[in-house]
């Protein structure tokens, strides 16, 4: 994990951040956002708090763009933290800066901002004797945006404990999971999560968001919206003219 500190959001179950302002905007595939939203049940929403303490399968072809590094029933009330923090400049800004580029060598990024995440061990909800640490970092240019999704040390996960891990957006136009995640496995959280990477490094998962991908995705489903809709009115013209037939008949 990188560095744990900055802003102790309030110890409230199912509870979450105030809005917490991203500028420049960052650009989530696709879509500009200026605010976010820790949620206290490991997940982030961009345009309001959310406290959903039951993980969705993704796809969830809904209306709202999350991030969710352990979405599952948390309880930071009584023990655990949860952080966070905006660097614009100093050693953090640019151990990440450079970890993107090594990650992604094609991009020449330079981080203008990057926000952090952490949930400090924080216990599933009703077993306060569990501790389970991970975190979320966002970074920007302007131009290019990146999520990194760190893990630490995750409480074994009983049966009765769903988890999600990965990110969705409007209309599922782009998602992901990180396989394993909302299986009934008890050790596939920790497996999946903490020991294996996308970055080669045990426990991060590093993703680019790339805007084009939603603007095509949406595009598409407009277009096929129409169409159905074109196609349910001429079956009904069809129907109608053939009722008015046989009447006539």
């Amino acid at each position: 994990l990188y560095p744990i500190g900055g802003t102790t959001s309030s110890q409230e179950d199912d509870g979450s951040s105030t809005g917490i302002s991203l500028l420049p905007a960052f650009n989530y595939f696709g879509k500009s956002y200026s605010q976010i939203y820790v949620n206290h049940n490991g997940h982030l929403t961009f345009e309001e708090p959310w406290g959903s303490f039951s993980p969705q399968r993704f796809p969830m072809h809904g209306c709202r763009d999350i991030i969710a590094p352990y979405w599952t029933d948390l309880d930071n009330s009584k023990s655990g933290n949860i952080y966070y923090v905006l660097h614009t400049n100093g050693s953090i800004l640019q151990q990440v800066t450079d970890d993107i580029n090594f990650y992604f060598p094609k991009i020449n990024f330079n981080a203008s901002w990057i926000f952090i995440a952490t949930w400090h061990k924080i216990p599933y909800f009703s077993m306060p004797k569990t501790q389970t640490t991970f975190q979320t970092v966002l970074a920007s240019d302007g131009n290019y945006s990146f999520v990194i999704l760190n893990y630490g040390s995750l409480a074994s996960k009983p049966g009765s404990v769903e988890v999600r891990a990965g990110y969705d957006t409007v209309y599922s136009c782009h998602h992901f999971t990180i396989l394993g995640s909302l299986s009934n496995s008890t050790n596939s959280n920790i497996t999946l999560l903490s020991h294996e990477s996308n970055v080669n490094v045990s426990g991060r998962w590093g993703f680019r968001n790339r805007s084009y991908i939603r603007k095509m995705m949406i595009n598409s489903i407009l277009y096929h919206r129409v169409e159905q809709k074109a196609n349910e009115n001429a079956l009904h013209y069809i129907l109608n003219c053939f009722s008015f037939f046989v009447l006539s008949f």
